[in-house]
């Protein structure tokens, strides 16, 4: 059972050592370029560890205070800033969201009319999973907050308003926006102001920043063969973008254990900061959440629910609140036990899905149940042979691909039309085809064939999954049209392909 609130946590036989023998076999298990790591126990900051580097072969060491990509950890800051909002009469959780924003729309006028501030939160929107992610990933690209409003009235649904779960970060960017509404200021700005400041997260950044004032910073890695190889690289000035109020924030680990102190003991300061009123609407459930099987095998998990910016759930036994951050080459977790006032951050800067899942159990039942011995090789394990064979059954062979002619496609060359990614060219170029997405840059590979069918070959080849694409003739009534699909169907919802339904509109331009 959960202790009551308040109560202290009773003995336990834990060893602390056993936090440094996870931190190291998750850097050697998953070969990270780096990771930063602290727990939280009865309130106190127990343990902080760092190691790797910003840059792998950098030389540049991890430390406390390096910038992480937090992403979607975002969305509690997001809704932090809302509750202040909402603290100061600005706005209310149940404002329909065209009170603050009259131009957005959804595709039903109805759910238009309905939509409440609250609902843009909690992930019940209706619409497919990762909806019009392709608007905000890959970075850079020429969407900004006007194209999110106005793509969304495109976004058809896959189910009833109100109805069920599928996770969404545009309606996260249009939260923003009814805070930079109701606030009088930029979302940024208000950011700055409302939380990081009363806070003292000095080191977190949102916006455009310097990267040489923030001093030292991790960069995204992917693998490559044996070895880690930094992708995206920040420039001196890192710019202010789109995505920020979904998962645009980067943060340290002595201000993320700040911020989880903050919840978990907050001051008489914090408290006005943030009435507990506030707190407790922030992690009240609204929508239920799907419950895996390795959640019911690995931490006795009954029930799970997204709040305002946070995922709630019993594990153990025990009440937590937590969310996950998820970009290329980024990784994080915070979890909170609140009734322990326990809890810890992990922030990894390569491919650290798997660390991250094997880390947040291993962690919990340190806190939770040390006498298990829970370690990191064995769960490792057990998620790698969860995963192999459903994966390597479903992901096609496509080593065959050839590149595709003009000649043969000539009947569909053209610049085509999506209703909320816009234009892109299918036209010939490089001596072969090449699909280019107008405001979405990075978007543009050239064309292959294989099993018969037209597969996009990123330029980019940190942009996974590729895409087959299928090209559909014209009719009495209208103009050729194009569908894309992942060519991995598992790959990540964010690459919503799927959702895209192009037409084309006029002839590759000489």
């Amino acid at each position: 059972m959960a202790l009551p609130a308040g109560a202290a946590t009773p003995p336990t036989a834990r060893d602390p050592s056993a936090l440094d023998r996870a931190f190291d076999d998750a850097m050697a298990r998953f070969g990270l370029p780096g990771m930063a790591m602290g727990v939280i126990e009865d309130g106190e900051v127990v343990y902080t560890r760092t190691g790797g580097e910003t840059v792998a072969g950098s030389g540049d060491p991890v430390t406390d205070a390096t910038l992480f990509k937090i992403a979607s950890n975002s969305k509690a800051m997001t809704t932090a800033l809302l509750a202040r909002l909402v603290d100061a009469g600005k706005l209310r959780w149940d404002d329909p969201v065209t009170r603050h924003l009259p131009r957005f729309r959804m595709h039903e006028d109805w759910v238009t009319e309905q939509m409440q501030v609250r609902d843009l939160l909690i992930h019940n929107s209706g619409l497919p999973e990762g909806a019009g992610d392709l608007m905000l990933w890959p970075e850079p690209n020429r969407f900004d907050r006007g194209d999110i409003i106005a793509g969304l009235a495109h976004l058809k649904p896959e189910r009833s308003f109100r109805s069920g779960y599928a996770y969404d970060n545009l309606l996260y960017v249009v939260a923003g926006e009814v805070a930079a509404a109701a606030g009088g200021a930029s979302y940024e700005s208000l950011l700055r102001g409302e939380v990081f400041e009363p806070l003292g997260l000095s080191g977190c950044r949102v916006g455009e920043w310097s990267r040489a004032d923030a001093g030292s910073v991790a960069q995204p890695h992917m693998r490559d063969g044996q070895g880690n190889v930094a992708i995206r690289v920040d420039g001196d000035t890192v710019p202010a973008i789109t995505s920020a109020a979904a998962g645009g924030i980067r943060c340290g680990l002595d201000d993320m254990l700040a911020w989880a102190r903050n919840w978990l003991v907050p001051t008489p300061e914090q408290l006005q900061w943030l009435p507990r009123a506030q707190r407790e609407a922030l992690w009240t459930a609204h929508t239920p959440l799907p419950l895996s099987a390795r959640s019911r095998d690995w931490d006795d998990t009954h029930i799970r629910a997204y709040g305002y910016g946070w995922r709630l759930a019993d594990v153990h036994g025990e009440w937590t609140v937590s969310h996950t951050g998820t970009l290329a080459g980024m990784y994080s977790v915070l979890m909170l036990l609140p009734d322990r006032r326990s809890g810890f951050v992990v922030m990894i800067n390569g491919d650290g899905s798997a660390a991250r899942t094997v880390l947040t159990s291993v962690l919990l039942d340190y806190l939770v149940r040390p006498e298990s011995g829970t370690s990191v090789a064995t769960l490792a394990a057990a998620l790698e042979r969860e995963q192999e064979g459903p994966r390597r059954s479903r992901l096609p062979d496509t080593s065959g691909r050839r590149p595709a002619h003009a000649i043969d496609m000539s009947a569909y060359l053209g610049v085509y039309r999506d209703p909320w990614l816009g234009e892109a060219r299918l036209c010939e170029a490089d001596g072969g085809v090449r699909f280019v997405a107008t405001k979405s840059p990075r978007l543009s590979g050239r064309i292959m064939r294989v099993h018969g069918r037209a597969l996009i070959d990123w330029d980019d080849d940190t942009i996974d999954p590729e895409a087959w694409m299928d090209l559909h003739p014209a009719t009495a009534t209208s103009s050729p049209r194009m569908t894309l699909a992942k060519v991995d169907p598992d790959g990540d919802f964010s690459s919503d392909y799927e959702d895209l339904a192009f037409v084309r509109v006029r002839g590759c331009e000489r």
